[in-house]
């Protein structure tokens, strides 16, 4: 008789009916749907970097990194061992090495490396794979990425910034970023009494000599969450003298080579995002110089935002994927009444419906990434700019009760904190906060629709490309279209107009462009009338054995 193998057995009982350890993720080449969608897209010729990637990043000795770098968070050290004041943060090495395989992999800059050539659509797919990795360590990555076009409104700071941006070298270093290999810039706009009202902020901004743009100033105030602090730079909103909201470009040292009076006041003891560091900052005549216009900070600073929601849409679609993926394993390999857990078949009606929003998220984000590419086209740079607060939106509000429903298909061992899955569900949350909660993001596209002439055409002349897929479908454009002719106390329906645009643009990308089966089961059960919203809902008639078997990596539709 053939031993017991010594690792599976206890003094009590042996080990069975257990998962198996996952060990490495193959996060592009197992993915069906992300290469299915990134190829529609246009992003064939960067495919080999995406299979690098995906095969660095999916590694099980990088989520043991990520797993220790949020174990062991970030500690302030205000001051030195001589009393100085240092105002730094210390990480734990593996948070470094994850920030030198983001930075090497080009997760802040990949856009701007290849514009003109599918860079932004590049971007959310890093931005997809990586987020399913480690969340905290992408927060400096998609501010860099997206601070970009505020940099370029000013030539001189483009000059000396730009370069360092574009780097593919992590330097942890805290020293003058002329110094440096490579940068990595922050955004602070938040302040205690105005939260998403910036124009309530209360910083202050001097000039140190002449006035205008590109010129030098000295900022006093505070902002309330200040995440990534040890970034090179800083967009910043402070009032000048005539008490209009400017945009400032605050390094953490000074052009004279000195420490800028870049004050940390304490760390953020944070739900999740624990790696990151989130801190309260102040400012006491700290340097910063005028980036845009005088008065027009908003609009300065609106450009990085843009860049920011499409990174939330992606970065929750990819912690939606890896939670169904995590599910799919746990499911795959353990039994219960005689069958795998995968094979019951309401368990099979909750992965599916899963898979779908997963792939329906990513479908979306990728659209507006692609129209983000476009931009010069009136009707794509319409499309790019309703569609990143759409995809913000209904992306980061679906991503918690997925990763919850996911964590339900583990029972206790998904629970407990040897699992990734807690740490999937506190980060869950975090995207619909960042960069506008709801209300905030559905108003701004309550102004594209009333105040851009171009926003609905184009959301409407994209839906009806596939007018005649799918009868659920056509219901559903023409409900659509009957609440943009309805502009009566629409601000109070908002959540629920934003909803069905998601819903509608999602449904009509399926019916284009992925499996039928797919296509079908979304729209029954996303488009019909009495869509519930809880997952494990599909109609009957629903292929779920396909659209699982997708979601493996195992195509079948």
């Amino acid at each position: 008789m053939k031993p017991r193998d010594p690792i599976s057995r206890l003094p009590t009982h042996d080990v069975t009916n257990m998962p198996p350890h996952m060990r490495d993720q193959g996060l592009w080449v197992d993915d069906t749907a992300l290469r299915d969608w990134f190829d529609v897209q246009g992003g064939g010729s960067h495919e080999k970097h995406m299979a690098r990637v995906g095969s660095l990043c999916g590694a099980d000795e990088i989520f043991e990194k990520a797993n220790q770098a949020n174990r062991f968070g970030p500690e302030l050290r205000a001051f030195d061992r001589y009393g100085m004041r240092i105002n730094q943060v210390e990480f734990h090495p593996a948070y470094h090495d994850l920030m030198k395989l983001a930075v090497s992999t080009q997760m802040h800059n990949f856009a701007w490396h290849n514009e003109g050539n599918a860079g932004h659509l590049g971007q959310a797919a890093l931005t997809y794979m990586f987020s399913q990795v480690e969340g905290g360590v992408m927060c400096p990555m998609a501010m860099t990425y997206a601070a970009v076009p505020s940099l370029r409104t000013t030539p001189s700071i483009k000059a000396e910034w730009m370069p360092r941006i574009l780097s593919t070298d992590y330097d942890a270093r805290d020293i003058p970023a002329p110094e440096k290999t490579g940068a990595m810039i922050g955004m602070f706009m938040t302040e205690k009494q105005g939260g998403s009202d910036v124009r309530a902020n209360s910083t202050v901004a001097a000039p140190a000599g002449e006035e205008g743009i590109g010129q030098a100033y000295l900022l006093t105030g505070h902002k309330f969450f200040c995440s990534a602090p040890m970034c090179d730079a800083f967009l910043v909103l402070a009032k000048t003298q005539s008490a209009s909201i400017s945009c400032f470009l605050v390094p953490r040292w000074r052009p004279d080579g000195t420490r800028n009076n870049l004050f940390i006041q304490r760390m953020k003891d944070k739900l999740g995002n624990k790696s990151n560091a989130s801190t309260e900052m102040e400012f006491q005549d700290t340097y910063g110089e005028m980036l845009g216009e005088e008065g027009r900070g908003i609009q300065t600073i609106i450009e990085m935002v843009t860049g920011n929601r499409i990174y939330c849409a992606m970065a929750s679609a990819g912690t939606m994927r890896q939670a169904l993926v995590q599910a799919l394993h746990h499911t795959t390999h353990r039994s219960a009444f005689q069958k795998r857990l995968i094979q019951q078949p309401l368990m099979q009606n909750v992965l599916a419906d899963m898979a779908l929003e997963v792939e329906a998220a990513l479908a979306l984000g990728l659209r507006v990434a692609r129209a983000m590419d476009h931009a010069s086209d009136t009707a794509e740079g319409a499309l790019a700019r309703i569609g990143t607060a759409v995809a913000k939106y209904w992306n980061c509000k679906r991503c918690p009760g997925l990763v919850a429903e996911a964590l339900e298909c583990h029972g206790g061992p998904g629970y407990v904190e040897e699992s990734i899955m807690p740490r999937l569900y506190r980060e869950a949350p975090l995207n619909s906060i960042w960069e506008g909660s709801g209300n905030v993001v559905t108003l701004d596209v309550l102004r594209a629709i009333t105040r851009e002439a171009d926003a609905v055409p184009a959301l409407l002349d994209e839906l009806e490309k596939a007018r005649g897929n799918d009868q659920n479908l056509d219901s559903a454009i023409d409900r659509l279209r009957a609440e943009f002719d309805d502009r009566d106390a629409m601000e109070s329906r908002m959540r629920t107009i934003t909803e069905m645009i998601a819903l509608t643009l999602q449904g009509a990308l399926l019916t284009q462009h992925a499996p039928t089966k797919v296509a079908e089961a979304f729209c029954a059960s996303r488009l019909a009338p009495g869509y519930r919203g809880a997952f494990g809902t599909l109609p009957k008639g629903c292929d779920t054995d396909a659209i699982i078997s997708r979601a493996l990596g195992r195509e079948t539709c």
